[in-house]
């Protein structure tokens, strides 16, 4: 579970004050859990790319542009533990959050390991999410200073 966050809030339509030029790029091979968690972030503020594997993410110039990854642990062919993995090889420090279906004790212990902010079980509550979101984007920020 994440820790709170600030809940600091600007007067644009109610967006966490870390939304501004925010990209969050979202993996999940479900494509409702996608669209839900864009209309989410999208009704936040945030610039939002949705992506059904880790391949696809891979592949787009996003990938570069991204503030925070939010990614399914279990997707095919590549997990979302190995991209962390792989970005943290190649020297990128951005964040990431997991969520799962699964959430066993091992796979929480090895996502937060690998250097993952939170890990949330589905079904998580949006709150819940945004916290992650916000410790996870302050984090971001201060690892750029």
């Amino acid at each position: 579970m994440c820790s709170r966050g600030d809940g600091k809030r600007n007067s644009r339509r109610g967006a966490d004050v870390l939304s501004v030029a925010s990209v969050i790029s979202v993996l999940d091979d479900d494509p409702y859990v996608r669209a839900a968690i864009n209309n989410l972030l999208e009704s936040r503020g945030y610039v939002v790319h949705t992506f059904a594997s880790a391949e696809e993410f891979l592949s787009s110039t996003d990938s570069n542009d991204t503030s925070c990854v939010i990614a399914d642990v279990q997707m095919p062919v590549m997990t979302g533990i190995d991209l962390l993995t792989q970005m943290r090889a190649q020297g990128s420090a951005t964040p990431f959050i997991f969520i799962t279906a699964f959430p066993d004790e091992s796979v929480r212990v090895r996502a937060l390991d690998a250097g993952a902010i939170c890990f949330l079980g589905k079904p998580f509550a949006a709150s819940d999410l945004m916290q992650c979101l916000n410790r996870a984007l302050a984090a971001g920020h201060e690892t750029m200073l």
